[in-house]
């Protein structure tokens, strides 16, 4: 239901675009299909719409089914929990499988950019990308949210687009995927 109201606020011609393109706004998989614990209403909102996308690769094992990488999912968000982190540190995970996995989701602080998280969407492709390129379907995915986002009034229309290691002193989002990302319209060399 709440993905068909997503779709509903999109103007037509987008959806149809998106269509053509072969995309669905179904690609995003609410948190309840891969966590039983849902998001504590405590957790720190931001003010939307937020400027920055801030790009991460989880550096594990990637995964290619549903299943797979819902049990990824579920092991990150135990890595983050045991560093005290309140839940999963990302707004939203891009799998093997071409789908959007939702993490703490739109409107939520997440704990994936120190100095930045207040003013960013975290996205993390699952897998790690020093050496090789996500594949294109999960390229796309992280393109249709990034439209979704700005069409949700969730990113602001000129927002940037970062790699985590811009942020902060990591190799993350690894050295194939930023080269990528630097491709990118809206990419920009400093947050």
């Amino acid at each position: 239901m709440k993905q068909q109201q997503t779709a509903m606020k999109l103007p037509l011609p987008l959806l149809l675009l998106l269509s053509l393109a072969g995309l669905s706004l179904a690609q995003i998989v609410p948190r309840q299909s891969w966590c039983r614990q849902p998001l504590s209403p405590r957790l720190p909102r931001v003010a939307v719409p937020v400027r920055l996308i801030v790009i991460h690769h989880t550096a594990s094992a990637p995964c290619y089914t549903p299943q797979q990488c819902q049990q990824a999912l579920q092991q990150i968000r135990m890595g983050h929990l045991l560093r005290k982190f309140r839940d999963i540190g990302y707004n939203f995970l891009i799998g093997g499988d071409g789908r959007i996995y939702e993490g703490l989701g739109f409107g939520i602080r997440g704990e994936h950019a120190p100095h930045y998280n207040s003013q960013s969407i975290g996205v993390a492709f699952i897998g790690n990308y020093q050496r090789a390129l996500p594949s294109p379907q999960m390229l796309q995915a992280a393109r249709t949210l990034i439209t979704i986002a700005v069409q949700r009034r969730q990113l602001q229309r000129n927002y940037a687009l970062v790699g985590h290691c811009q942020t902060k002193a990591t190799a993350c989002p690894g050295r194939q995927l930023l080269d990528e990302l630097r491709k990118w319209p809206r990419w920009q060399p400093k947050p």
